[in-house]
């Protein structure tokens, strides 16, 4: 199949590596499985996932590392990922989740949930329908290119933050919270924590200020986030 998606599972784990492949290649996916880091990034060194199903506990290099890597290379900078982990804690999630992963699932974990959340993200990384520019402030979105500028600064952004830049640069000044914004941005079939967005909304900030711009974003307490050039002043 041509159009067929490519996603690599890195995990160690036998039995939910079949499990997954099964499940994955029903659902009409291409599966890829590799047991640690290294061959994992190997792999994208010679083929683009179109999605990274990433264990944290790997032999040679932690899912971690792996994440870490895949975000600074240009070519995987975009690739979605979402991190599988027996670490429940709310503070390894935000780790993970500031490391880079697109998503965070909890071993034991749904089946039916993870299948959701691939098919979300997928969605979310696929280019917006619509042409043409927008604008606000000095930050310019090319939805055709699927690129960002700030100034003379190209910015370079994650599916999800791409998304969430897009809603804001529709509605300018508007305040939304954090459920709107899952609902738009994530889609109202899935389910993720609220507190998800406060770390991509993070990691949007990071990206759009660098070292020396003004943040646009605006925190509105108890009621969400803003895009805000009065922010900027």
């Amino acid at each position: 199949m041509q159009n067929q998606l490519l996603i690599l599972v890195v995990e160690d784990e036998t039995a939910l590596v079949t499990m997954l492949r099964y499940n994955l290649e029903k659902e009409g996916y291409k599966v890829v499985d590799v047991g640690d880091g290294e061959d994992a990034l190997a792999f994208v060194a010679e083929r683009k996932p179109d999605l990274v199903i990433l264990d944290w506990m790997l032999p040679s290099l932690s899912g971690i590392e792996v994440c870490r890597q895949l975000r600074r290379k240009p070519a995987t900078r975009e690739t979605p990922v979402i991190m599988l982990t027996a670490r429940g804690e709310e503070g390894d999630k935000i780790r993970g989740l500031n490391t880079g992963a697109d998503d965070y699932v909890t071993k034991p974990f749904s089946l039916p949930e993870l299948m959701a959340r691939v098919r979300a993200l997928l969605r979310r990384a696929q280019p917006l329908p619509q042409k043409g520019n927008l604008s606000f402030g000095d930050v310019t979105m090319d939805l055709s290119a699927h690129r960002v500028v700030r100034g003379e600064r190209q910015i370079h952004l994650g599916p999800t933050e791409f998304r969430l830049l897009h809603y804001f640069m529709q509605h300018p000044g508007n305040v939304f919270s954090r459920e709107e914004l899952l609902n738009a941005v994530w889609g109202p079939d899935i389910y993720v924590e609220p507190r998800t967005v406060d770390v991509h909304i993070r990691r949007l900030r990071k990206a759009l200020n660098g070292d020396d711009n003004s943040d646009i974003i605006r925190t509105v307490r108890a009621a969400g986030y803003a895009l805000d050039l009065s922010k900027a002043a």
